[in-house]
């Protein structure tokens, strides 16, 4: 079972673009050392859809062979081709992952009888436990909460990253999957706090890249049950929340990462390096947060 902070990492590229394996290798040892409870390789964060197969595997192992045991890692292995899904899925059980996210398919835009069928042929064709992940703002792809109970009780299907940011309708999932060992996860930092104080068992989070200690602790204190030390520190983080969704995530946090020097100033198109003119108010969120210091 994971619970509390788990870092949806950015993959690090060079200024043309390839994968930077070294820092690559480095930011996981950055995590390591800063509290993160489990890492998702190859997440939306991760910028997959711009990868190859190859590519998309070699990461994966990489932060699995890098961890080499200490804290979960999650392979995302999401694609709007089920088949594609089922055999990503398939190599991350075989180098070592231990849970897979797998994304509502994008731009299909299937049924909920479709999106059932879809997480369903994923769960069968692999051992690999299987976290949902609905990001309909991403993918014009909506996993209703009655397809989500559904999913809940298919055999290896075991949770779901929720990013929507909708509290009543996580409130919902948390009351109606109470007791049955099914993981409910935000996928948005703005409203992860309060999501983990309703019963959440902790955020697959966009703001872990870069203040992976404040969110280790925000989380901890949440799943504790100490809202005042959960809000003191999300009130220090929610510039940074707020910010790093100035322009497409990772733009803004692989802007921040490179701004730490953790990274190159490398993105792969379509996506293109942060505006000039967010650059300001990214850095002085980053400052609030007590990550930089000027």
């Amino acid at each position: 079972m994971v619970t509390g902070s788990i870092v949806a990492l950015a993959t690090p590229m060079m200024s043309n673009g390839d994968i930077d394996w070294e820092r690559l290798r480095r930011l996981v040892h950055f995590h390591l050392d800063n509290g993160t409870d489990a890492i998702v390789a190859a997440g939306t964060t991760g910028e997959p859809t711009t990868m190859s197969f190859a590519e998309h595997f070699d990461v994966i192992r990489c932060v699995v062979e890098e961890v080499n045991g200490r804290i979960p890692v999650i392979a995302g292995t999401g694609s709007n081709n089920t088949r594609e899904a089922v055999e990503l899925t398939r190599y991350a059980k075989d180098v070592g992952a231990e849970y897979c996210l797998t994304v509502a398919p994008y731009y299909n835009r299937p049924t909920q009888e479709g999106l059932f069928q879809h997480f369903k042929a994923i769960a069968e064709s692999s051992d690999l436990p299987v976290i949902l992940y609905n990001v309909p703002g991403r993918t014009c792809s909506d996993i209703y909460n009655e397809t989500v109970l559904r999913l809940a009780r298919v055999d290896n299907i075991v949770g779901l990253k929720d990013a929507t940011g909708n509290l009543e309708r996580g409130e919902d999932l948390i009351s109606q999957l109470k007791g049955s060992g099914f993981m409910l996860y935000s996928g948005d930092d703005s409203t992860a706090c309060d999501f983990i104080l309703m019963g959440g068992h902790g955020n697959i989070s966009v703001t872990a890249n870069v203040a992976p200690r404040a969110m280790h602790d925000l989380c901890h204190a949440a799943m504790a049950g100490d809202a005042d030390k959960a809000h003191q520190i999300n009130t220090r983080l929610m510039p940074l929340h707020t910010n790093l969704g100035i322009e497409a995530n990772p733009i803004p946090v692989k802007w921040s990462l490179n701004r730490m020097g953790l990274i190159e100033p490398g993105i792969r198109l379509p996506l293109t390096w942060l505006s000039e003119k967010y650059h300001s108010s990214v850095s002085e969120a980053l400052q609030l947060a007590g990550v930089i210091d000027d």
